[in-house]
């Protein structure tokens, strides 16, 4: 069906909601807008759906939640009587049409039999993956965009562990998805209401009491600035420190109400130094230590910290090896260390995190990028108990501490934060002082990141040829440096290039490509999987932080010249 014939298809439908119909008729005046509303369906992958709100077929609006909500309920009730008596749990943020959203999935779900819980108002991604495992549901959903402009929204699903689907599972869903012809044939009025259970205070209360566990140490003194970024944390981190005993935290006033028009930010990502500007003219008035900004669904935390008279905003990276420091040492100092336990990291996070916690005489193991990646090691560790949790994250801010969740968790992660900085208080120290020593420790750990946009098919096939490329013709050195071994998560190998020797690498097939150059340093080449773009992450390490900084740079630059003249 051409997308004419489909906008003609929608025009036609005799119970077609009015704003709708108003939005079509708009739409049609503008060609190129209608082709990209009508042209595919809106693509539900592994982690769900996202994309611009509006009418058509590859829009977020509420026939294509339906359809969504439809294939999940068949993929439920394909699991028997008791996955629907289980149910599934609805969760979404502050985002446009967020309620209506997940109302329509909840809807959906009631009217094929599937017992629902969807929750009052706004509540955070970490608090969906919690709430499916306190219920003991058998799936969730959170509708969300995270940190994407305020015209688009998402759908994120969630398995019984409440990580983010497996690979495997995830195909299975998308197969019923897409069996779902029309968007516009589902209804879902007319479903028994004692399905539909509204919940809110009592999970609430559940989810609070757990993050409380995170801590490590009792409240000490501190100052620190607080924003949600007109997201849906807010109220739940103000609770959870209060509760936690910190009462001297500021919290960003006009930020602080859940807003999808996200009114006082340019982007709501604490990745950037934009998302603090109004954070820090009150870290400025308050004198504190510390700024912690969260994305609008509470699940990745940016964090930036007192330097003379400003505030120096921490990369991922910097961040999580704070953290890894704090929780071992504290650990470590109380002997509640366990011989067992595990660090897991993504294979683009730093190495920094590594060293630290082998220091320690803690394992870190490396997943494939994605947080559900280590719900899923988490997941069998459940059934084998081969370790002990002590802490997940990767480079773009997501970190976790303690598993009730099993996500990353912004919210149980804003009270480390301050914990961690009122503890090292106590010493005379920031956090940035305690990340200098352990840069004097083990070595000046930089990574840095590369985008390269690649719009439409033609851009797609590029980024397909480039990773073929060099797979057939491998780097045996970048920046006159030899390379020493390089991972393909493709073909699922490790080559040892100065050996001539290759071994099985256990993780998920993934068109992944890692080059370990012989001082240290690391380039991994990897196709986005939400946008049309190839990344180039580069880690490197040295004596001191300008050799560190240099080197970094010069890595950057003369790989991307010598991918380029390919």
């Amino acid at each position: 069906m051409t997308w004419q014939e489909r906008i003609k298809k929608w025009l036609a439908h005799e119970e077609l909601d009015e704003d709708t119909k108003a939005a079509l008729a708009t739409l049609q005046d503008d060609e190129k807008l209608a082709e990209d509303a009508f042209y595919q369906d809106l693509t539900f992958g592994t982690g769900g759906m996202r994309g611009e709100i509006g009418p058509g077929t590859n829009r977020m609006n509420i026939y294509t939640v339906r359809k969504a909500s439809q294939g999940i309920a068949d993929y439920i009730a394909s699991k028997g009587a008791e996955a629907k008596s289980r149910g599934i749990v609805i969760a979404y943020d502050s985002r446009r049409m967020s309620p209506e959203f997940a109302r329509e999935a909840a809807q959906t779900f009631a009217a094929n039999g599937i017992h629902t819980y969807l929750y009052d108002a706004p509540r955070t991604t970490p608090q969906l993956s919690f709430s499916v495992r306190y219920l003991h549901a058998f799936m969730g959903v959170v509708v969300t965009a995270s940190h994407n402009p305020p015209e688009y929204n998402g759908y994120k699903v969630y398995g019984e562990d409440g990580a983010q689907l497996n690979l495997e599972d995830a195909d299975e869903v998308i197969d019923f998805v897409g069996r779902v012809e029309n968007e516009l044939a589902i209804r879902n009025e007319g479903y028994d209401p004692e399905l539909l259970v509204t919940v809110g205070e009592r999970l609430d209360a559940a989810y609070i009491e757990q993050a409380l566990t995170v801590r490590e140490q009792l409240a000490h003194p501190v100052k620190a600035v607080f924003t949600p970024l007109h997201g849906a944390s807010g109220a739940t981190v103000k609770r959870l420190l209060e509760e936690a005993g910190y009462h001297d935290v500021t919290y960003v006033p006009e930020q602080m109400q859940p807003d999808g028009e996200f009114p006082t930010v340019t982007s709501p990502n604490p990745e950037e130094a934009g998302a603090f500007e109004l954070a820090e003219v009150y870290g400025q008035k308050t004198e504190a230590d510390l700024l912690i900004a969260v994305d609008p669904d509470g699940d990745r935390a940016g964090i930036a910290v007192r330097d003379g008279e400003h505030y120096k905003l921490l990369s991922g990276n910097q961040t999580g090896a704070l953290l890894i420091e704090y929780l071992l040492s504290q650990k470590k100092e109380k002997g509640e260390l366990p011989a067992d336990g595990r660090i897991f990291k993504t294979i683009v996070t730093s190495e920094f995190g590594r060293v630290i916690a082998e220091s320690y005489g803690v394992d870190c193991e490396d997943v494939l990028t994605g947080f559900k990646f280590i719900g899923e090691k988490l997941k069998l560790n459940d059934v084998n108990r081969e370790f002990t949790f002590l802490f997940g994250y990767e480079e773009s801010y997501g970190y976790l501490a303690r598993d009730f969740a099993r996500d990353k968790d912004a919210v149980q992660i804003t009270l480390l934060l301050v914990e961690a900085a009122a503890f090292y208080r106590t010493q005379g120290k920031t956090l940035l002082d305690v990340l200098h020593e352990l840069y004097a420790r083990h070595g000046w750990y930089r990574e840095s990141l590369v985008s390269v946009t690649k719009k439409g098919v033609e851009g797609a096939r590029e980024i397909n040829r480039l990773l073929e490329d060099l797979r057939m013709r491998p780097f045996q050195e970048i920046a006159g440096i030899p390379v020493k071994t390089i991972e393909d998560y493709d073909s699922q190998t490790r080559r040892f290039v100065d050996l001539g020797t290759d071994e099985k690498i256990t993780l998920p097939q993934s068109n992944v490509l890692k080059f370990f150059l012989e001082d240290g340093s690391w380039i991994c080449v990897r196709p986005s999987g939400t946008e049309p773009k190839v990344k180039y992450y580069f880690g490197v390490t040295a004596s001191g932080e300008q050799e560190s900084s240099e080197r970094l740079e010069f890595l950057k630059e003369a790989f991307v010249a010598e991918v380029d003249g390919r």
